[in-house]
């Protein structure tokens, strides 16, 4: 699945925005912001469930530590009282706990619910296997990314992607130029639809990218000649403590450095290959998930056509293993 948004997928997901050569994640990117949201950014229709939620979130991404109330008043933006409160009847629920010093993790009451949801959705356990064979295999961070609607989520990663944005719970919008292996084999209809909603100076390209996805079987994110010193200070930036309408205005800037994908007489020696991502079908032929191998490195054409074999075979296996 590619890893950049274009300016129409901004809005919903800014930090998606071309972060190849992103900065790690850092205490300040865990503010509660469009940046370091897991979901597209939108008012919530529950404002209470929202807290609740936000609460989880954080201490996910912060599995193996212990979480001041202060540092998650500063990462959700809640009140100490709301977050005190909230954080209580967690504990109380067995689903988070709470060490003598005060500080929170995530509790023993969560393994029951995340067993539950793994039998409702067997994909993620059913593409393990050959995920870890594409990774071993070819040196390279792979992830899978399922369908949820309208959105991308990202379910599973192994290794460490040079993206900090890459991780479980990642929900990227089903917007240009993104998740093209998911609209390659669309109907002509929603491959219209997706294509309506592109820049128009991008549409010629998308359209012949699609038919090009569609023929050889996966997708290739690459960035522009040149950009990646560019890329590597516009993220650090955006990464850094900045106001939302500037770290949107720094996403927009990265997606300009983007070149989408290869056409197949684009490819030379000399190919800056972010990602190559696989369509997973589902037995009526709809895209329901993709694998995503991410060398983030320059390859020979024969190189990256092995790699993208590889990665047809893993997505393959996972179907036909459903």
């Amino acid at each position: 699945m590619p890893e950049t948004a274009a300016r129409s997928a901004e809005s919903a997901d800014p930090a998606a925005a071309g972060a190849a050569t992103a900065a790690p994640d850092s205490p300040a990117s865990d503010v509660s912001s469009p940046a370091a949201s897991t979901r597209p950014a939108e008012g919530p229709n529950s404002p209470p469930t929202h807290r609740v939620v936000q609460a989880i979130e954080l201490l996910s991404r912060h599995a193996d530590e212990r979480l001041s109330l202060a540092r998650i008043v500063r990462a959700t933006g809640m009140s100490r009282a709301t977050a005190h409160a909230v954080l209580t009847q967690l504990t109380a629920d067995g689903w988070t706990i709470r060490d003598a010093d005060g500080n929170y993790a995530l509790g023993r009451g969560l393994i029951t619910v995340a067993r539950r949801t793994e039998a409702a959705f067997p994909l993620r356990r059913l593409a393990m296997d050959p995920m870890h064979t594409l990774a071993t295999d070819h040196h390279v961070p792979v992830f899978l990314a399922e369908r949820e609607q309208t959105s991308i989520v990202i379910t599973e990663v192994i290794g460490s992607p040079s993206v900090p944005w890459i991780r479980s719970g990642r929900h990227l919008p089903l917007a240009p130029p993104v998740c093209r292996e998911f609209i390659a084999w669309a109907p002509e209809s929603e491959r219209d639809a997706w294509l309506g909603i592109a820049d128009p100076a991008h549409r010629d390209r998308l359209r012949a990218v699609l038919d090009a996805v569609r023929e050889r079987g996966y997708a290739v994110e690459r960035l522009a000649d040149d950009s990646g010193p560019m890329m590597e200070a516009l993220a650090a930036l955006r990464h850094s403590p900045v106001t939302d309408p500037l770290r949107h205005r720094l996403s927009a800037m990265i997606a300009d450095l983007i070149t989408i994908d290869y056409l197949p007489d684009e490819l030379t020696d000399h190919n800056a290959v972010v990602s190559v991502s696989a369509p997973i079908f589902a037995p009526d032929g709809t895209v329901i998930a993709s694998i995503v191998a991410c060398p983030d490195t320059n390859l020979r054409a024969e190189q990256l056509e092995n790699l993208a074999a590889a990665t047809i075979a893993a997505a393959e296996r996972v179907a036909h293993t459903r």
